[in-house]
């Protein structure tokens, strides 16, 4: 089958990368392009901005898979997590004998091997809170390496390569690649590790939540017993996990543990916290994010800083100085005194934690909810009857039919007539939109000054951000 020829070559200098207009693999592209290789690559589809941003930085992109992209001088191929073992690009690195490896394989091998890791792992979180360790470590001057799933507004990058000791990566817990079924995270041998929290997600390739433990049961099993765990001690499933680990563990949360937040409030604009650390000292910090949940993951970045020895008035200027992540709580525009914000947020917990987040900081006028089921495990009826809760901080929901509907099993279907049903039953009024055209024309026609529309997806939802900011 040809897969004993998964491996680094000791020589490498020409990169194919199949699948390479991903999130992740366009930043390993890129950075494999600052490190001097010859990179080409190639995808389904090959469309703005990845594609015009691969080629401005000299990376040779093919539209479609075909075995002949493979030049007769490749000496490595990287093979994206969504390519099936049938892709003909696949196939033909392996009747050729080309070797080929996997993207947290080549991240590992090519720019973290000789760094410290600081791996942040968890459901939720995982973004923020690597976007604002790295830029806690940069502003310490420590000149961070990174490679995260979103842009972080103040590199206005996903990924960069630095000097300093310290790399920083999103730890995704999704399967490697058709020939490795594992999570990506158990590539890494990180020195921190920040866990977030765990619950069930990804429900196309995990069957229930004790599967979710498991996986993560064996990444903390695995970890080096000198490296060091910083782990949300709120969380019942953490805990569970966390009985299997050989290494340090410090916890953050408002409970008992070494980092523990003691009160938060809102001031100007910005979440402002005090905590107490493992010695009995009580700081205060502020972040311009908004809710419990960033506070949170502040708490981990600042156990993390304090452990690395950045002292505290350094991190506390490089906190309150963060300026966010793109697609998260991002204010996309204000037009007519109507505020149009873009959110990542899809699972039941993150779309309830982010209503909860901006309630204090809308008080003028409705928090309108407009979400668009899209993942694998938000059109499946998992969450069904987790789903309407989640909503009980919106004045009004609106929610788009997913388009993708059809690539589920009719017998596993989130009911979009349901979730509005059952929305409406708890007392929120909340409407059913059969597409974005109709929905834009329904907020444009209802907005008032001091609404703030909230925008819930993990996709580009038709640029309805653009187009809403446009007519009003």
């Amino acid at each position: 089958m040809g897969l004993e020829n998964n491996f680094i070559p000791a020589t490498v200098r020409k990169i194919h990368m199949i699948a390479a207009c991903g999130t992740g693999m366009g930043a390993l592209a890129c950075m494999l392009k600052d490190l001097g290789y010859e990179v080409t690559g190639s995808d389904h589809n090959v469309y703005p901005p990845m594609s015009d941003f691969l080629e401005a930085k000299g990376v040779t992109l093919l539209k479609g898979f075909d075995g002949a992209n493979l030049d007769p001088e490749t000496d490595l191929v990287i093979v994206g997590n969504a390519v099936f073992r049938s892709n003909p690009e696949a196939v033909a690195a392996m009747e050729r004998g080309i070797a080929f490896c996997s993207m947290p394989q080549a991240l590992n091998y090519f720019v973290a091997k000789d760094k410290k890791i600081i791996l942040v792992t968890g459901t939720h979180g995982k973004t923020t809170t690597s976007s604002l360790m790295a830029h806690v470590l940069n502003q310490a001057g420590l000149d961070p390496s990174f490679m995260i799933g979103g842009i972080v507004t103040d590199f206005n990058s996903n990924y960069r390569i630095g000097g300093g000791d310290y790399i920083v990566i999103e730890g995704d817990e999704y399967d490697t690649a058709f020939f490795d079924k594992g999570p990506k995270f158990m590539h890494y041998a990180p020195c921190f590790t920040i866990m977030t929290g765990v619950e069930f997600d990804h429900a196309d390739i995990f069957r229930d939540l004790d599967h979710v433990r498991q996986i993560f049961a064996a990444f903390v099993k695995g970890l080096l017993p000198e490296s060091m765990t910083i782990a949300w001690g709120d969380d019942m499933n953490l805990k569970e996990i966390l009985a299997h680990a050989n290494n340090r563990i410090q916890r953050y949360g408002h409970g008992p543990g070494e980092w523990q937040c003691i009160d938060l409030k809102v001031e100007q604009g910005t979440s402002v916290f005090r905590i107490k650390d493992p010695e009995g000292k009580i700081l205060r910090f502020a972040i311009p994010l908004m809710g419990d949940h960033n506070v949170m993951n502040a708490l981990a970045v600042i156990a993390v800083a304090r452990q690395i020895n950045i002292p505290v008035d350094v991190l506390a200027r490089a906190l309150v100085s963060f300026s966010g992540v793109k697609r998260r709580q991002e204010v996309r525009g204000v037009k007519r005194g109507i505020t149009v914000m873009d959110d990542f947020a899809h699972h039941p917990t993150a779309v309830r934690e982010t209503l909860r987040a901006v309630r204090p900081f809308y008080t003028q006028g409705r928090i309108i909810a407009v979400f668009e089921p899209r993942t694998n495990s938000s059109m499946r009826k998992v969450f069904q009857t987790i789903y309407p809760q989640a909503f009980d901080d919106a004045d009004l929901v609106c929610i788009c039919r997913p388009s993708a509907m059809g690539k589920i099993p009719v017998e596993e279907r989130l009911s979009p007539e349901k979730l509005v049903a059952d929305i409406c039953e708890r007392g929120t009024q909340a409407l059913l939109f059969d597409d974005t055209d109709t929905l834009v024309d329904f907020l444009v026609k209802m907005g008032v000054t001091g609404d703030l529309m909230l925008i819930m997806s993990n996709g580009g939802f038709d640029n309805i951000h653009n187009r809403l900011l446009e007519r009003l």
